[in-house]
């Protein structure tokens, strides 16, 4: 079903029990991997950590060849700008709240169900000279109206806002009974002020309108945020394929702004999404990676069709159109997120073929599923797969890298020269004068690195001080930083105590150094021997299967997840899956 912005509110119950009945969601946005100028190499570097790919970007861009291909396949540019359903992220929708908030406060005295400010109603309203005299006028003019028998509204002319602030205040103390004040737009979206004569019950009746078109205002300007707002209170599972930048975009469109630290990003999303999965890592992983050799969403939809899978049979409600495979539509995001579905469901049912007795279905809450929760695929990283929501990430040696800088003249055919005596080795450009090299053989690293020392126009060091180097102007820069914190409410308490004492800042968390993660032990071996465990009796299906619906309590060490959190109430469930429970499947530490 299709649903635009002139739809959109006639069918938002529909999707609100479609959400209710659903068992998973499969997700997925285009225009998510568009990026720009010398940055794009930087997104996608053979040797990113975490931190950098997670980087987050918050520009609109239309790169031309991204355009030439939505184009060919199709896409309808037009549909995005036209019949686009607006939204607001978190922190608009509270300050469009405060405005609404705002206006009735100016307008505290017109009606009962309207707020009432602390300095009006009690005395008269303080006017400016250079409006006295325009205020008096209007009040002379609602005089007349009062004292009239055939007219019953009076419309003043359009004014400031400043103007119409005053016209209230004043209105609310002098008349707090007997008229309804309204502010209106003329065709030219002049705004005027509409002073009716009316009693006490008609007044709250037009309150009541008033308050009534004000929020349905306010939710028409929310609008798809409604959406995502409902799938994340479910606390359902949500699926996507290579989903770390649709994950990403929407966090940062419909809650807030994505942090630049890693662990406050996990913690955000984790918040927003307790469980996110990646087919595209699913299908890079033990029990697939050995039958499944291309993991791109067409051609992993059709290797799904095949032996040993069995890809599950669709019927579509009545009223409701189905897509149909045999015509892909590739591209378009609702056939990408409907395919993603499909191949989750045939991925999740041939788990379901290691138990015994087999099951020929798996639900999206069957621990089976669970290894591959919150690790979103990591693309072009070579030696870091997945990114864990969970966790601290893989953390790979990286003894055979070494970190080059060099002329922004060199081209890729230097630093092959320049490395040609080391045998294979592979580059990943950082920017125009630098890049990563790596070597086949870890020992040929102090050979390489010795070749730079008298260099004049190259420096070659080693991955590990090239991090430490870099880690130690993080250190600082951030020590710098909070120093300026500390210092600048001194500062501020030594100017004025008074606001010192009301002051309360932030501090951010000193930058530290990554642990190192321990081998794991995820390894096939240890998903065999949990074979043989449930085979030999050991493990019994039940117990596979069992949900336990209590969620871990989520971190509170992170500022703006907390401030998340108060923003979105009710949002993770009451639950979340037992650790204990024995896991068939393992997402592996190497690859």
């Amino acid at each position: 079903m299709e649903i635009i912005r002139s739809n959109f509110k006639s069918n938002l119950h529909k999707v609100y029990q479609a959400i209710e009945e659903a068992d998973f969601f499969a997700i997925d946005g285009e225009f998510s991997g568009i990026s720009d100028g010398p940055s794009v190499t930087a997104l996608t570097n053979g040797f990113d950590t975490p931190e950098e790919r997670s980087s987050p970007d918050v520009k609109f861009v239309c790169q031309s060849s991204s355009i030439d291909f939505l184009a060919s396949q199709g896409f309808d540019f037009n549909k995005v700008f036209r019949n686009g359903i607006p939204y607001l992220n978190q922190e608009e929708e509270r300050q469009l709240r405060e405005q609404y908030d705002e206006k009735r406060l100016q307008s505290n005295g017109a009606g009962a169900l309207s707020y009432t400010s602390p300095n009006t109603s009690k005395c008269p309203v303080t006017v400016p000279d250079d409006q006295k005299k325009f205020i008096d006028q209007v009040v002379e003019k609602i005089e007349d109206l009062l004292q009239s028998e055939e007219n019953q509204n009076l419309d003043l002319e359009p004014c400031t806002g400043f103007q119409r602030k005053l016209i209230y205040q004043t209105l609310s103390w002098k008349y707090p009974k007997g008229i309804h004040v309204e502010t209106l737009e003329t065709e030219k979206k002049e705004r005027y002020i509409v002073i009716s004569k009316v009693d006490e019950e008609e007044r709250k009746r037009r309150e009541q309108q008033k308050q009534a078109k004000e929020q349905e205002e306010l939710n028409d300007a929310v609008g798809f945020s409604r959406v995502i707002h409902a799938i994340a209170n479910s606390g359902k599972l949500v699926i996507g394929h290579n989903m770390l930048l649709d994950v990403m975009h929407t966090v940062h469109q419909f809650y807030c702004p994505l942090p630049a630290d890693l662990n406050e990003f996990k913690e955000m999303t984790t918040c927003v999404f307790p469980r996110l999965l990646d087919t595209k890592l699913m299908a890079s992983t033990q029990p697939f990676k050995d039958i499944i050799n291309n993991t791109s969403l067409a051609e992993l939809e059709k290797r799904l069709k095949e032996t040993p899978f069995n890809p599950p049979k669709v019927e579509s409600a009545e009223g409701f159109p189905s897509y149909d495979t045999a015509s892909e539509q590739l591209h378009e995001a609702g056939y990408d997120a409907y395919i993603t579905g499909l191949c989750f469901i045939s991925m999740a049912n041939y788990l379901g073929s290691f138990l015994s007795p087999p099951k020929s279905h798996v639900s999206a809450r069957s621990k089976l599923i669970e290894p591959f929760f919150n690790k979103l695929f990591l693309m072009r990283v070579m030696d870091i797969p997945y990114l864990n929501l969970e966790g601290p990430d893989l953390q790979p040696k990286r003894d055979h890298v070494l970190h080059v800088t060099f002329p922004k003249e060199w081209k890729t055919s230097d630093l092959y020269q320049l490395f040609s005596a080391f045998g294979n080795i592979q580059i990943s450009w950082i920017d125009d004068t630098s890049a990563f090299v790596s070597l086949s053989q870890p020992e040929q690293v102090p050979i390489a690195v010795n070749t730079s020392k008298y260099a004049e126009s190259y420096r070659i060091q080693t991955y590990a001080d090239y991090i430490g180097k870099r880690r130690e102007k993080q250190v600082k820069r951030k020590w710098m930083e909070d120093s300026w914190k500390e210092v600048e409410p001194k500062r501020l308490n030594t100017q004025c105590a008074s606001y010192g004492s009301q002051n309360h800042h932030y501090h951010a968390n000193s930058l530290t150094a990554t642990s190192t993660v321990g081998k794991r032990n995820l390894s096939p071996s240890r998903a065999e021997a949990g074979l043989e465990a449930r085979v030999s009796g050991e493990i019994s299906d039940t117990e596979l299967e069992k949900t336990d619906p209590c969620a871990e309590p989520l971190s509170e060490g992170r500022k703006k997840a907390k401030k998340l959190k108060r923003m979105k109430k009710d949002l993770s469930p009451t639950g979340s899956i037992s650790d204990s429970s024995a896991k068939l499947f393992e997402v592996p530490d190497t690859w």
